[in-house]
């Protein structure tokens, strides 16, 4: 393949943005700057459940910085939520769609003052965010901070999570003087180690928890007082293969595919996208093939965004959501894969039987950037399967699935199909695909414990 500009440059050369993503050779992406486990990712898992665990997220996450009068009404155009209760020391989810509906990404944006907006996530949302800007009336200044999965010396700041039921015991004392009376997705400001930091009230795998992050010179000494105290209140650090399951357990979709790969109104981001970026090698796999890239895409009711959806002011794709008001088609469900199921695959994937089935990696069995696999039932299809994971807490895998409305009922017996037929992708090894039972479960699959004050 010749050099490419840019990321519509690429697809073209392929035939189309489904040609290029499924042969694309990328698994799931590592993320970087800490080791795979730090002791063991079972124990790591229990941990927000029982005691305490610190995600790490100072370096796969990428920044953009929005700084100037205009950046909230800005930002306000972009997102499909209302931000105009965003007042300085606040974060809100930020959630984009495209001009169809479709979701762009989500991300978090914090309100550091009145002139100064984080937004932290995924790149698509910080890529979205950056074209949009640098093609915008509004004035505002943009800058980027890019994630560590290309290694740097530093970054703005650094960042962590504490999560699980003595997060908030924990967050107390180790604190220099008094913790502030943080509510939930506010920001509060005070010190540790005498270093001055800030923390996000707010929870992920369904557990309460503080977001803490501060000056990238300070984290040494502000580590070295976590770790210390958090001997007593049962700490574990997650590791790498660890983080990414947390989302399973709280119901958070990470990955859906995003709008950017198709439609006349996306086409200018990915003529502004260079051929180096994130969406431009990223990969699809799994059992769902399909020549349309709509049916890979999502809406923001179907990830139960629906509440968050506000009209009363302008931005990109109000129309097409107001349109699909009240007519969400699939919804989000947890699926328990069948652990003999899976059992039986890992044991194919592995022996001397021929043909040999697709492995399955614990804790985290993804193998692509965006991952669909069909779910049925009955012989017909109902929905797909996307983010995936093993819950030690459930003794199960898991995955977040997106099931046809009608056909979404709790505790329902269907059948996800595992596998990728006919692969192109040179990470993927010849295989049978393979039916594995699973069970309709909740979105959270736990019960959340999150104060909401």
């Amino acid at each position: 393949m010749p050099e490419f500009q840019s990321l519509e440059q690429k697809i073209n050369a392929h035939g189309g943005a489904l040609n290029m993503v499924r042969q694309s050779p990328a698994g799931l992406t590592i993320f970087p700057g800490i080791p795979p486990e730090f002791t063991n990712w079972r124990d790591e898992q229990r941990a927000w459940h029982e005691t305490v665990v610190m995600f790490e997220q100072s370096y796969h996450m990428t920044e953009l910085h929005l700084r100037g009068g205009d950046a909230l009404p800005f930002i306000a155009g972009l997102a499909s939520n209302r931000l105009d209760t965003l007042t300085p020391m606040r974060a809100k989810q930020l959630v984009m769609v495209d001009d169809r509906g479709y979701l762009i990404s989500d991300a978090i944006i914090f309100r550091e003052s009145e002139d100064f907006l984080r937004v932290v996530g995924p790149p698509t949302a910080s890529s979205w965010v950056q074209f949009q800007a640098e093609r915008s009336a509004y004035q505002v200044e943009v800058t980027r901070n890019e994630n560590m999965i290309v290694p740097r010396p530093q970054r703005d700041v650094f960042r962590f999570q504490l999560q699980g039921p003595n997060a908030l015991a924990m967050a107390q004392e180790v604190s220099d003087g008094t913790l502030p009376d943080i509510k939930f997705f506010h920001i509060g400001e005070f010190q540790i180690a005498g270093h001055t930091v800030r923390a996000l009230r707010h929870g992920m795998a369904g557990r309460p928890g503080f977001e803490f992050y501060g000056p990238w010179d300070a984290q040494q000494a502000v580590r070295a007082r976590v770790e210390e105290v958090g001997v007593k209140y049962g700490l574990r650090k997650a590791g790498s293969i660890t983080y990414p399951t947390a989302a399973q357990e709280s119901g958070w979709m990470p990955r859906p595919f995003p709008a950017i790969y198709a439609g006349d109104g996306t086409r200018a981001f990915r003529e502004w996208q260079p051929a180096a970026a994130f969406e431009a090698n990223a990969s699809l796999g799994g059992s769902f093939v399909s020549d349309d890239p709509t049916d890979y895409m999502v809406e923001p009711y179907e990830l139960g965004y629906g509440p968050m959806v506000h009209f009363d002011h302008d931005f990109i794709g109000r129309d097409a959501l107001l349109a699909k008001n009240g007519k969400k088609r699939r919804t989000k469900v947890t699926l328990e894969w069948n652990n003999d199921d899976v059992f039986r695959v890992l044991q194919r994937s592995v022996g001397p039987e021929r043909p040999r089935t697709r492995f399955i990696q614990l804790p985290v069995p993804m193998y692509a950037t965006f991952e669909y696999d069909a779910v049925m039932a009955d012989g017909v299809m109902i929905g797909t399967s996307q983010w995936s994971a093993y819950s030690s807490n459930a003794g199960a895998v898991l995955s977040t699935a997106l099931i046809d409305t009608d056909q979404a009922v709790m505790g329902r017996d269907v059948t996800l199909i595992w596998g990728e037929p006919n692969s192109r992708r040179p990470t993927v090894e010849e295989h049978e695909v393979t039916p594995i039972r699973a069970r309709i479960a909740p979105v959270p699959y736990f019960e959340k414990s999150i104060k909401r004050d």
